[in-house]
């Protein structure tokens, strides 16, 4: 099953109001049972389960996070999508602890029968804290 751009923007939307109503369960919605995801920092989760696993601590703990979406683009003909987006939510940063922060990042999302099989993450190596900008840390640091 494919879907249309309109499908594919329509889903976007609202998996990204899922998101920021920090509903895991509507965030899972849109996986594929066989999903890959690999995160900004080079973590690798496979499958559904794994995933739903994986990110049931953050939603739990989600401080607020939200996202807004900067940029979509969508391939009808690929079934995939590049999502630029902005979170906002509290720093995790080595003596940032809980301030304000803004990411911004990208992620490409590939489709397979009308599902998000893979999402691959991206951020810059930079985030604003408190309006000043702030190199990330090595992971570990």
């Amino acid at each position: 099953m494919e879907l249309s751009k309109e499908e594919i923007s329509n889903a976007m939307i609202q998996w990204e109001l899922a998101w920021n109503d920090h509903d895991l369960t509507g965030v899972m919605e849109l996986f594929h049972e066989d999903v890959f995801f690999e995160h900004w920092h080079g973590a690798i989760v496979q499958g559904k389960e794994a995933l739903h696993q994986a990110w049931a601590p953050w939603f739990e703990n989600h401080g607020g996070f939200r996202f807004t979406t900067e940029d979509l683009f969508v391939d009808e003909a690929k079934q995939k999508v590049l999502y630029r987006w902005q979170l906002d939510w509290p720093s995790s940063e080595k003596g940032y602890e809980g301030r304000p922060e803004r990411r911004r990042g990208v992620d490409v999302v590939h489709f397979r029968d009308g599902k998000i099989i893979q999402k691959l993450t991206y951020s810059k190596t930079t985030v604003e804290i408190d309006g000043a900008r702030v190199r990330l840390s090595p992971k570990g640091q």
